[in-house]
């Protein structure tokens, strides 16, 4: 990290994480490239989880090359009279795998809607039972993660 003065711990990195609302995930197209899109994620430990389509652009791209970065924006502001942007930051290098097994897509979902859509869980087990068989499920082990913030 060039900007060591702003350089936070890991800590810091996974709470920006699981304050962010969503992450930006970032691939590679089969030509070279670069393609990224915003996802809900969410982390337990050192994987984090995601739910998608079982086809398309993404989805190819982690099936050619499974090395991704996500990107995850904290809190933001422009403090008054500064030429500069208050932020917080975490960088994740992570390798992405599809969850294949029903028992883990099963709680990443529940795990996933527990963050997301809490009032909505009584209705969790019967979506499940309608949409699994459709639904992907990805996880990204953290390879590395880096934390940043520039408190203005």
């Amino acid at each position: 990290m060039r900007r060591k003065d702003r350089e936070m711990s890991r800590d810091f990195a996974e709470t920006v994480i699981d304050r962010c609302v969503y992450g930006v995930l970032a691939t590679v197209n089969a030509d070279g490239s670069p393609y990224c899109i915003p996802l809900s994620i969410v982390r337990e430990g050192e994987w984090l989880y995601f739910h998608s389509a079982q086809e398309g652009r993404k989805i190819n791209n982690l099936h050619a090359r499974n090395q991704v970065c996500l990107c995850f924006v904290g809190e933001t502001r422009i403090p008054e009279g500064k030429f500069t942007l208050a932020y917080s930051s975490a960088l994740v290098l992570g390798t992405a795998e599809s969850v294949q097994e029903d028992a883990e897509k099963i709680h990443a979902l529940r795990l996933l809607g527990l963050r997301y859509t809490p009032q909505a869980m009584a209705g969790f087990d019967k979506v499940i039972a309608q949409q699994l068989a459709v639904t992907g499920v990805w996880k990204v082990h953290i390879d590395e993660i880096s934390g940043k913030q520039n408190p203005g």
